[in-house]
């Protein structure tokens, strides 16, 4: 079971809305409730039509919590399309030097490769406002224990993959695609999810990552909910459409456990797993 004394929470993506105060002030609540002392990011709100803060300002106060000793785990409550401005603007020296868990789902895809990819450093891909989003009491009762962690899954392809999971949802990470903070697709583990996009875009975004070596380099591709899309579609349409790049070597499983669901469980990105 994970352990959180201090924890801080940061807002890197889309700035929140000053209507959704009542529900973050909700979750402080349940932390608090489970002896989690929180710190509160300055940029938090939206100031003007996306953005807390400056790309150094949110940066600036991600940096704070890696710095302060007392805090073991830095929560993202964000989500949306700018996460990536704060990239060049982190310490990557100081976040390797410590031992913290960085939170954040969607987006924060970018923040956590880019983690991953300068430092090696292991992030939770989770959405911590799950907490107040799922009104069934279930990710109050698996929160930091080891149900939070297990998925089920079931192959496509294969019947066995072994690596280090990189990866997330799959339009934010191809922004990272031709920097410096995309990460080593080989002998990975690549984890794809999204909440938006119908088939015109998963079939660009699958092409693309195709062109990156994501089919041919990598050890599986372990395939999480597509929300949009499998509402009229099936999670084995998204793995035709990924088998006409691959050959019948390639491991290929789907969960419905992680992504964009209320009820979503935890990926650490960065670790390793076995699956089969």
């Amino acid at each position: 079971m994970s352990v959180v004394n201090k924890a801080g929470i940061v807002c890197c993506s889309n700035g929140q809305a000053l209507s959704y105060k009542e529900d973050i002030d909700g979750l402080i609540d349940i932390l608090n409730g489970r002896g989690i002392n929180i710190d509160l990011s300055d940029y938090i709100y939206s100031i003007d039509s996306v953005a807390s803060g400056a790309p150094i300002e949110r940066a600036q106060a991600l940096m704070k919590f890696y710095e302060d000793e007392e805090i073991t785990d830095i929560f993202d409550i964000s989500g949306g399309d700018i996460a990536n401005e704060i990239l060049p603007y982190l310490d990557y020296k100081k976040i390797s030097d410590v031992n913290k868990r960085f939170w954040g789902y969607s987006d924060l895809t970018t923040v956590i490769n880019a983690i991953y990819t300068m430092t090696g450093r292991e992030s939770v891909l989770y959405q911590v406002k799950n907490l107040i989003w799922d009104k069934t009491g279930r990710q109050e009762e698996i929160f930091l224990t080891p149900k939070m962690y297990e998925f089920s899954y079931e192959f496509y392809q294969g019947s066995y993959m072994s690596g280090v999971v990189v990866g997330g949802n799959i339009r934010c990470l191809l922004k990272l695609a031709g920097t410096k903070y995309f990460p080593e697709l080989k002998d990975k583990i690549l984890f794809l999810e999204a909440l938006s996009g119908g088939e015109a875009q998963l079939r660009t975004y699958l092409a693309q990552l195709n062109e990156l070596g994501a089919f041919s380099n990598t050890r599986g591709i372990l395939l999480g909910t597509f929300t949009e899309f499998e509402k009229t579609n099936s999670g084995k349409k998204i793995f035709d459409m990924i088998h006409q790049y691959t050959d019948d070597m390639l491991p290929v499983a789907k969960t419905n456990d992680i992504g964009h669901s209320n009820l979503s469980k935890a990926l650490v990105i960065g670790k390793v797993y076995s699956l089969g």
